[in-house]
Parts: structure tokens; C-alpha cells; sequence
């Protein structure tokens, strides 16, 4: 598992962007930028419809106000759903970030296999990245939502 201290390996998303779907990297996300960047196991599900993506919602303005670049959601889904759950939610100041097929998340470790569920998911966790540098990270436990919500990264930066 990628640890405080680790750089972002390279690995390439996916975004809906004015209708059309554009594939950043770690190296356009990351570089020369501090961002902050959240996991949530699924879009369109209980804790990260009703609590997660809602506290980055509500405290991004404040978030941003720290010198952060950018605030990421990202998620093991199609950017088609990641778009629709963010427009969904009204999150204008979140991207929301497509990992399609858990790469991402199998690259730094914290990846899950729901089995029949949904196969291979992220864990949820958020972490402070500067310059592709991991500066804080907060990995919940299994069915946890306590320390990778938006309050706790706000009293980190």
C-alpha cells in the first residue's frame, strides 16, 4: 500500500469533460499541484451519495482557501456515471474522476474485490498529494466513514 512519503505511480483516467470523454494522467493531474483526493468504493451508493462527495461539496470552497489546486473524487466506475453522480450532487467543484477498471487503485494497494458485489473496488481513503507526493493519507476500515471525510483533510492542509 502506498504510504505518506510515496509518489503517484503512473496511470492514465478517465473524465467526462463537456460531453466528452479525455484521459489525463497522474502527470497532468498531479504535477506541480496540491490536490486533494478522495476515494469512495461506488458512485450512486448510501454513505458516498449521503456523506462522503457531500462534506467535499460543502467544505470545498474552504479546502480550495488552503492552497489546494484541486479536489478529486475518484472512483472504480465509467466516467459516464462519475459525470452523472456529480451533476447529480451539484459537485461544480469536485472532479470527478473515472479509475475504470481499478487500475489506479490496484497501483497503490488499495483496491478491494467485492466479489460478485461489483469486483475490484477502491477502499475508501483520502490523501493530500503534492507534486505527485502523497502528504497525508487517512484509509478507512472495511464498512468504516471516519477519517477520509471532508473535515479531516480541512484540519490536515
Amino acid at each position: 500500500m502506498i504510504e505518506v512519503g510515496g509518489t503517484l505511480p503512473e496511470a492514465v483516467f478517465s473524465i467526462l469533460q463537456d460531453g466528452e470523454i479525455k484521459n489525463p494522467n497522474t502527470g497532468t493531474l498531479f504535477s506541480e499541484k496540491k490536490v486533494v483526493l478522495f476515494a469512495v468504493p461506488g458512485a450512486f451508493t448510501p454513505t458516498c451519495s449521503a456523506a462522503h462527495l457531500p462534506g467535499y461539496i460543502a467544505l470545498a470552497d474552504k479546502i480550495k482557501a488552503k492552497g489546494v489546486d484541486a479536489i478529486i473524487c475518484i472512483s472504480v466506475n465509467d466516467a459516464f456515471v462519475m459525470g452523472a453522480w456529480g451533476k447529480s450532487q451539484d459537485a461544480h467543484e469536485i472532479m470527478m474522476l473515472a479509475d475504470g477498471n481499478g487500475t489506479f487503485a490496484q497501483l497503490i494497494g488499495l483496491d478491494m474485490d467485492t466479489d460478485a458485489f461489483g469486483g475490484i473496488r477502491s477502499i475508501r481513503y483520502s490523501m493530500i498529494v503534492e507534486d505527485g507526493v502523497v502528504r497525508a493519507l487517512n484509509v478507512e476500515d472495511p464498512g468504516r466513514f471516519e477519517v477520509s471525510d471532508a473535515e479531516t483533510i480541512l484540519k490536515q492542509l
